[in-house]
């Protein structure tokens, strides 16, 4: 189950509630959100520990929403949240083995084509492991849809693959939203790569053919060879369900998640 919606209060600060919790063997700091991250091995399991200024704490109260309303196997849901004396709060997550496929790195987009690194690790794998974990996002996401929400800000930084279980985990779900909703802003947050035309237009009504669409292009970039859109490994099957779901009109796509996740299905049991 889901923490409560309110955070349990710490009466310390974050270095020595992070210490009463375990060692801290890794630390991911290179977040545009401000947030700080951390694994800390605990008595129990190694847990992974998401901070939030205090200047970003709706984000978490985001996170708790969402957590809250959806659950799924392949979705890493937080355990707990605290609120610690000094205004910071924090989510903590069971650790989970594997990569980031595009992980917060000083490289930029270059991390996504080292060969060493996760997504070209995850891009080179037999085109069936890559099918399996694609349909997992996708099966994710129908449960997403089905509790009301839209994916926003998703992109391959929300993706960890275990390269030893071959499973796939979907992480950061901070920005998801209760939908629809008109767009107040000029943009949402986003990696343009992943972004539906909608979310550029304020005024314009983000709902589930928004995160269809999103979820067409993570069919489009992760079944590829390269980073260019120009080695797929796909059939022209899979291409036209993909064709579909990423139509710059709303309404000529797939009206559900479900929906393409089934149509997407049918392309790919005829391979």
């Amino acid at each position: 189950m889901p923490p409560a919606v309110n955070p349990l209060p710490v009466d310390t600060d974050l270095p020595a509630w992070l210490d009463s919790l375990g060692d801290r063997f890794a630390a991911f700091e290179q977040q545009g959100s401000g947030c700080v991250s951390y694994g800390v091995t605990t008595p129990y399991e190694p847990r992974f520990v998401k901070t939030f200024p205090a200047q970003s704490t709706w984000l978490l109260r985001r996170a708790l929403a969402v957590h809250g309303a959806v659950a799924h196997r392949a979705i890493v849901a937080p355990v707990a949240a605290y609120r610690l004396r000094s205004g910071v709060h924090a989510l903590v997550y069971p650790w989970r083995d594997g990569g980031v496929l595009y992980p917060a790195d000083p490289r930029g987009a270059a991390v996504r084509t080292d060969p060493q690194g996760a997504m070209a690790r995850f891009r080179a794998l037999p085109t069936g492991e890559v099918e399996a974990a694609l349909d997992a996002v996708l099966d994710a996401h129908v449960a997403v849809a089905a509790a009301g929400f839209v994916a926003v800000d998703f992109y391959d930084g929300c993706l960890l693959y275990d390269f030893t279980a071959s499973r796939m985990h979907v992480v950061d779900l901070d920005e998801y939203r209760p939908g629809p909703f008109p767009l107040e802003a000029d943009r949402l947050p986003g990696s343009t790569r992943f972004m539906a035309p909608e979310e550029f237009r304020r005024g314009a009504v983000i709902d589930e053919r928004t995160t269809v669409f999103t979820m067409g292009r993570t069919l489009r970039l992760l079944l590829d060879s390269g980073d260019a859109e120009a080695a797929w490994r796909g059939t022209d099957g899979q291409l036209a369900v993909i064709a579909k779901a990423t139509d710059r009109r709303p309404g000529h796509r797939h009206a559900t998640v479900a929906a393409l996740t089934a149509a997407w299905r049918e392309a790919t049991a005829r391979l």
